[in-house]
């Protein structure tokens, strides 16, 4: 019974637009009442009428060592008792841009921000500002965050709701951005030799997360690094969901690809709401206060979000265990999922790397948006209702990669492996 949520939801809704403060958490995509959460514990979810769920989302990634880590809301709690935030420099702050260094070598300085989208915008800013170009590449089904200019064919809420053009941006920038198929090398080159020093910067997700889990194809990003290198543009990898989720350093260290300027977000800021951008010295030096091109946020480096993502990149660092474990875990849950999904006898494909995956109910691989959204998303949504009903909370969306957390245990993959199998009337 989700009575309280359907209460909560109707009141919600009465001031909210619709009822959320981020679309896909609307459950419009897949139907019926989104849950009201009250709780959460290491893998569990526990809602406002009192059901647990083993929870697949880890809140689109950031948990990666399950909810309420003991360590991280004990270090919130005793900073908190220093004030909330200063607007002012802090050691930690310092501590924070160390650690991130040492763990990811090819970036030589890394600013502090307060979102994914943050990072993502001002990083296209100033790949601009370095290059004096303004065209950027961007992929379709790839979701950078709001700002205007990675509006243009994303993916994440906006492939939820089938929204593609977005009102509100200027055709300007649409003109700006140029749009090319994930793991299509060919088109990347054929807009660069169109636009010929045109383009200020590629930005791309190494492993798309907002479309499902999609893998790049043997020698898709290192063809874009060499062409950028050839011609001068600055390649930015959004690292915003895999950033020290797939690796220490990311999926630059997984995959063996180095970016001119890497976006961060999510398992930054252990739950806590912050961003980060950084790379290359000779271009992060063109940011304020040291060069020309401005950006700046009362809240950034805020102490409670720096102490929070400071102790889960500390854990993480120094034990690298949790890397194996999270992928062992996952390529477990896989081969149960394949098992009863090859008994089920229908067209599905899973697509898996480290601690990320998603089903797409296809006949065929799902390499990009146009394979992910051909899919029989509709029986998703079906699919996605009767694990609900079952105790696993899923991604509300077909074009949502799955996080596992490091709380889960095997038991819990089990019970998941299970539920499936009955949602499925294998």
């Amino acid at each position: 019974m989700i009575e309280k949520s359907k209460k909560l939801f109707e009141r919600a809704r009465q001031s909210i637009p619709g009822g959320v403060n981020s679309p896909v958490r609307a459950f419009k995509s897949v139907g019926g009442t989104p849950i009201f959460i009250d709780k959460a514990k290491g893998a569990y979810l526990y809602d406002a009428d009192g059901n647990s769920y083993i929870d697949f989302i880890a809140s689109w990634g950031p948990m990666m060592l399950g909810h309420a880590y003991e360590p991280v809301v004990k270090a919130i709690q005793e900073h908190a008792a220093y004030s909330t935030s200063y607007g002012a420099p802090t050691e930690l702050e310092v501590e924070m841009a160390e650690l991130i260094i040492s763990m990811v070598p090819n970036v030589d300085l890394i600013r502090m921000v307060s979102s994914g989208t943050e990072a993502c915008m001002s990083a296209l800013r100033l790949a601009r500002g370095f290059t004096g170009r303004n065209k950027v590449i961007k992929f379709e089904g790839h979701y950078h965050g709001h700002a205007d200019s990675f509006l243009v064919k994303a993916g994440s809420g906006l492939a939820t709701f089938g929204i593609q053009q977005v009102p509100g941006i200027t055709a300007g920038v649409a003109a700006d951005t140029l749009v090319a198929s994930y793991n299509n090398l060919e088109q990347v080159k054929k807009l660069v030799a169109d636009n010929k020093n045109e383009i200020a910067c590629i930005i791309i997700e190494p492993v798309a997360g907002n479309m499902g889990c999609i893998l790049p194809q043997p020698g898709f990003l290192e063809g874009i690094r060499q062409l950028c290198n050839e011609e001068g543009i600055v390649l930015i990898l959004d690292e915003v969901m895999t950033g020290f989720r797939l690796a220490p350093g990311g999926a630059q260290e997984k995959l063996g690809i180095q970016a001119d300027l890497v976006t961060y977000g999510k398992v930054i800021g252990g739950g806590m709401p912050v961003g980060a951008f950084g790379g290359r010295q000779e271009i992060m030096e063109h940011i304020a206060p040291i060069g020309n091109v401005y950006q700046a946020g009362t809240l950034s480096g805020n102490p409670i979000a720096m102490i929070a993502g400071y102790i889960t990149l500390k854990t993480l660092k120094e034990n690298p265990s949790i890397y194996t474990e999270l992928d062992d875990k996952t390529v477990y849950l896989k081969n149960g999922l394949n098992k009863v999904l090859n008994q089920w006898g229908k067209p599905y494909v899973i697509n898996q790397f480290g601690s990320m995956i998603s089903i797409h109910f296809s006949d065929h691989p799902v390499i990009d948006f146009t394979s992910a959204a051909s899919a029989n998303n509709k029986f998703f949504n079906q699919f996605f209702h009767a694990m609900l009903d079952r105790g696993i909370y899923l991604p509300p969306s077909a074009f949502e990669s799955w996080f596992l957390n490091n709380a889960l245990s095997y038991e819990d993959l089990d019970n998941t492996i299970e539920a499936a199998k009955q949602s499925l009337n294998v």
